[in-house]
């Protein structure tokens, strides 16, 4: 009779052992930057299905790029980490890395699906290690009130000269400008500037060459002619303007299709690839990774989370949902139809899309070129010496 009893309790104590083991933790934290309509898209379609795979509710909370380094860093020197994932603006990594914030993870490499595009992968990795999955990858479209353009007889922009030519067109007809750029002094006006940058030759991390010289002068003889509305354009508000119809032409990431045609009805707004400057076409590489916080309580448990959201089957939902471009390339399949020209235009962009390098000292590149902008562009200073002026601080802040 004691040998049973001292059986039974044996294997209730490995029941036991066994369960603690395999449960999951009831609780998986994760920090994402979105938008609300994206949050709506993520509860209703995404979280559910891993919930109730894994017996786990899914704590999400919104945070900012610069936000999400300052939480990680404070709760890494308390050592009292309780976020177990995140996702992160792909220009805000090396201060992770560099500052010891996030786990390396080159063992989960071959979890990257092969149908992912190989840029996507790179931008992770940091002296040959990786630190961040590929998640979500993002580029501009130029959207365009077709409708607008029609009644002129215009055709939307491929070169600079069209687009101040565009411009003045519509300041001139409407005597309001009708063309706006993200000219908030934010991060999103960093992302034009860029571009506008690369597309004459210049570095933007130099500031002084002769490309940027090129772009602002440009910007600063278009600005006279673009809405006023571009004060106050970003990632959300651009497409507020675009439907409303007070602004007829602006580049917006691609969920804008959704914000202006699906729900705003705006059929006539369509979009292409944009313009290309005098040396080249180029666009910012955006978007978000995936990294996993130094310490993080569930680390196992993240990365099956991770997995799940570089599945085909999540990739096709946040493609036809949200709008996003999709990390791997064979997650286009869900696309609707009204949705397909607007994937086109983000194929053709993406042929021409260049990251921007992932540098500790990248606010002070951004913050330069935004209060150059500011400066020559908005006030009217002249180009050369303003440009000099904060080449000059982007080198104090490298050093």
């Amino acid at each position: 009779m004691k040998k049973i009893r001292l059986v039974l309790g044996l294997l209730v104590l490995c029941l036991m052992v066994s369960m603690a083991t395999f449960s999951a933790p009831t609780t998986l934290r994760v920090i994402m930057g979105l938008a609300e309509e994206e949050w709506a898209v993520m509860r209703e379609h995404i979280f559910p299905a891993f919930e109730k795979e894994y017996n786990v509710k899914i704590e999400a909370y919104q945070a900012e790029a610069q936000d999400t380094e300052k939480i990680l860093e404070a709760r890494v020197r308390a050592n009292k980490m309780d976020i177990d994932l995140i996702t992160q603006d792909n220009m805000r990594l090396a201060t992770l890395v560099d500052r010891g914030l996030v786990e390396d993870l080159s063992e989960y490499r071959t979890l990257i699906p092969t149908t992912v595009y190989p840029s996507l992968i790179e931008v992770g990795e940091f002296n040959g290690k990786l630190y961040f999955l590929p998640y979500r990858p993002n580029v501009e479209i130029a959207f365009y009130n077709s409708a607008k353009f029609n009644q002129y007889g215009l055709k939307p922009p491929t070169t600079w000269d069209e687009l101040f030519e565009v411009a003045k067109f519509f300041y001139e007809k409407e005597g309001v400008g009708r063309v706006a750029i993200k000219a908030d002094l934010s991060p999103c006006t960093a992302v034009h500037l860029f571009d506008f940058c690369r597309a004459a030759g210049g570095d933007p991390v130099v500031l002084n060459d002769k490309g940027c010289f090129e772009a602002y002068s440009f910007l600063q003889k278009l600005w006279p002619y673009l809405s006023p509305d571009s004060k106050t354009a970003n990632w959300n508000f651009m497409n507020t303007h675009i439907a409303t119809e007070s602004v007829y032409l602006g580049q917006n990431w691609p969920f804008g299709m959704n914000v202006i045609v699906r729900d705003g009805g705006k059929k006539e707004v369509l979009a292409y690839n944009g313009w290309r400057g005098p040396v080249k076409e180029s666009h910012v590489l955006g978007g978000e990774v995936i990294g996993i916080p130094k310490g993080a309580p569930n680390k196992a448990l993240a990365i099956e989370f991770a997995k799940y959201l570089m599945s085909r089957e999540v990739q096709e939902k946040l493609t036809t949902y949200n709008g996003w471009p999709a990390v791997r390339s064979d997650a286009y399949g869900q696309v609707a139809a009204w949705q397909k020209p607007y994937f086109d235009a983000i194929n053709q962009v993406l042929a021409h899309a260049e990251p921007r390098p992932n540098l500790v000292y990248y606010g002070a590149v951004e913050k330069a070129m935004n209060e150059a902008f500011r400066e020559c562009v908005i006030e009217g200073a002249p180009v050369k010496p303003t440009l000099e002026k904060w080449a000059k601080y982007i080198q104090d802040n490298k050093r």
